[in-house]
């Protein structure tokens, strides 16, 4: 056991020292600029192939912790021998996807990458290795999730080899590449492969998919699609992880990590117990004032997480002790308002779904990010509105206002109140890129917590970063399956042939906003926002040009639904999350988020047919 908890100290290290290094490189490049108008050498190369190193060596950990994002509700199955086979349906399954995916990676370093092809100073196939040894783990893994010592092993060795025959037109092309006269019967080898294994894609497709709902990770679900799509096609299997390769080496990716980071700094502190104290202090006079605190303490959380799911367990607690058990709401009021309102983040900066789609739309992130404050507000107002009326019938007393308290609470969390000034003025005012500014604000949140208010010490630096690995693994492994999809869909033409039928057959911008509204709330019901939006925005982005919509209105329009998605019943992810954290059956989450539900979607539809909202700001401030 001592070697095994050796390398689980590495990989350990190796993820938390790597996101640490991600930080401090834009920092002094920026210094560098600034102070000394120059910088480091190959600095945004090694930036792009660290957030490469962080994907999948999270992806490990995330692995490691059973953590992979998955349809939540797969394994509610009472009866233990069904739920047991869930489980190893979804272990085998994820073992031989991420065995095939280790082969084609491995052949795209070999193919794909020249021995003497650097990063700055250093190979560039020592950070690309880090994609089959970052599957391998992920399928074995995979497969030490069954309970049953027994299954465990068959499924183990039965994953490697069937995941090893299915990757053997990638170890074929190595070879080829690798040796100078590689043996004949290699043709024969792939001759046979190319007969056996085409036939069989459909069908595992079909599994694949109908898995999800059986509690497969959803990155297993998209690149084993995209890996049996290009199999029935004869396409190049090299061809998925060289766009895993693409996305996760983009120039804003890295921010993902980094506004993680930052969010789970404040996390690990008592950032959210004064934000709540502050907003309480603000506008607890007022009836429902409570409800808007807590709907304020959520946004401010999601917008930098990036993960509504993450603030639902990071503050839930605290702010169900605020609004139920001090504040007298009813617990079905309480539950509902804290899953419904965590998700409205999502439209604030420095929110990651709005990053990706920027880079995935080649819009303006700047644009977008001033395009979601309005539609944003609109939603914080309208739950504050609930909050006012649930209050006043059910007699809640206000808080009296204390201007003493008000000052106190001021400066109380002044530190926390200036991060997100620090954030919009460095990077809306063109001082810092956006990259540069996610730095920043890990450093400003860490100086904050670690040195101002001492509430996290400096040894602890490193766990907090290793907490911080499991959403990130996840969220890029998944970008990087979901990559391979998107390209797959477009190079079969797919959008175009969407275009041509939806121009065929709807006339009005209106009628096509509405259909628009339907497909991303489901969308948003079984898929993250991350892979939803690399998956279907492409789709999405021509039609939006073809009837004349804003790009600005169409990604706020894109974004407030798949979030309205995440707690829309009955398989909305941030539903189960709550289950979770407020230990309460799923149907009665259900039941309590509907009524907030139907608000947020009557102001999701305002959105959509007020182009007004979103455009205004942009217009006026954006140049």
């Amino acid at each position: 056991m001592a070697p095994l908890r050796i390398a689980r100290r590495i990989e350990s290290g190796v993820a938390a020292g790597t996101l640490l290094l991600l930080v401090l490189l834009p920092v002094v490049e920026m210094l560098l600029r600034i102070i000394l108008r120059t910088g480091i050498f190959g600095q945004t190369d090694y930036m792009l192939h660290l957030v490469l190193v962080v994907g999948f060596v999270g992806g490990m950990i995330t692995s490691r912790e059973n953590r992979h994002l998955s349809m939540a509700g797969a394994h509610a199955s009472r009866d233990p021998r069904v739920a047991q086979g869930f489980r190893i349906t979804a272990a085998s399954l994820s073992t031989i996807v991420c065995t095939a995916l280790a082969w084609s990676a491995l052949s795209l370093m070999v193919i794909g990458f020249a021995r003497g092809q650097r990063v700055g100073l250093l190979p560039i196939r020592l950070f690309v290795f880090a994609m089959p040894v970052g599957y391998l783990a992920m399928a074995v893994r995979a497969a030490l999730t069954v309970d049953s010592a027994g299954a465990r092993r068959l499924v183990l060795i039965g994953g490697l080899a069937v995941g090893t025959v299915l990757g053997l037109s990638s170890i074929v092309n190595m070879l080829f590449t690798a040796m100078d006269a590689p043996p004949l019967f290699l043709d024969s080898v792939l001759d046979f492969w190319y007969t056996v294994v085409p036939p069989i894609a459909l069908p595992v497709i079909i599994l694949l998919v109908v898995s999800a709902f059986l509690g497969t990770p959803l990155f297993v679900v998209l690149a084993g699609v995209a890996y049996f799509l290009f199999i029935r096609t004869d396409g190049f299997l090299e061809v998925i992880p060289n766009e895993g390769y693409t996305v996760l080496t983009n120039s804003n990716i890295a921010a993902i990590p980094l506004f993680t980071l930052t969010g789970y700094v404040l996390s690990e502190s008592k950032a959210g117990e004064r934000l709540v104290h502050l907003f309480r202090a603000l506008f607890g006079w007022v009836p429902g004032g409570m409800v808007v605190a807590a709907v304020l303490a959520s946004v401010f959380f999601t917008s930098f997480t990036g993960a509504s799911g993450v603030t639902i367990l990071a503050l839930g607690g605290l702010l169900y002790y605020v609004l139920h058990t001090r504040g007298g709401l009813s617990e079905p009021f309480t539950v509902g308002v804290l899953t419904a309102g965590s998700n409205i983040g999502l439209l604030f900066p420095p929110s990651l779904a709005i990053i990706i789609y920027g880079t995935i739309a080649q819009v303006n992130i700047f644009h977008l990010f001033l395009g979601g404050l309005l539609p944003g507000a609109v939603l914080i107002t309208a739950l504050g509105i609930i909050g006012v009326v649930v209050s006043i019938r059910r007699g809640i007393p206000s808080v009296p206002f204390h201007l003493a308290e008000a000052v106190a609470a001021v400066r109380e969390s002044i530190w926390e109140i200036l991060l997100p000034v620090v954030v919009v003025t460095a990077f809306f005012t063109g001082l810092t890129t956006l990259v540069e500014t996610a730095a920043l604000a890990v450093v400003y949140a860490l100086v904050v917590e670690v040195v101002i208010k001492r509430e996290i010490a400096v040894g602890d630096i490193p766990r907090v970063a290793l907490k911080c690995i499991t959403i990130v693994g996840g969220v890029l492994v998944i970008l990087a399956a979901a990559r391979g999809l998107s390209f797959f869909i477009i190079d079969a033409r797919v959008p175009i042939v969407l275009r041509d039928w939806v121009q065929a057959r709807v006339e009005s911008p209106l009628v096509f906003l509405l259909l628009l509204n339907l497909a991303l709330l489901v969308t948003g019901c079984i898929m993250d926002i991350f892979s939803a939006t690399l998956i279907v925005a492409p789709l999405v982005i021509p039609l939006g040009a073809l009837f004349g919509i804003d790009p600005v209105h169409l990604g706020v329009v894109f974004i407030a639904n798949l979030g309205l998605g995440f707690v829309t019943p009955p398989v909305g992810i941030d539903l189960f999350l709550a289950s979770y954290r407020f230990n309460k059956p799923l149907t009665e989450v259900y039941r309590y988020v509907l009524p907030f539900f139907a608000v947020q979607l009557s102001v999701v539809l305002v959105i959509t047919y007020v182009p007004f909202l979103a455009t205004w700001l942009p217009r006026l401030l954006g140049g």
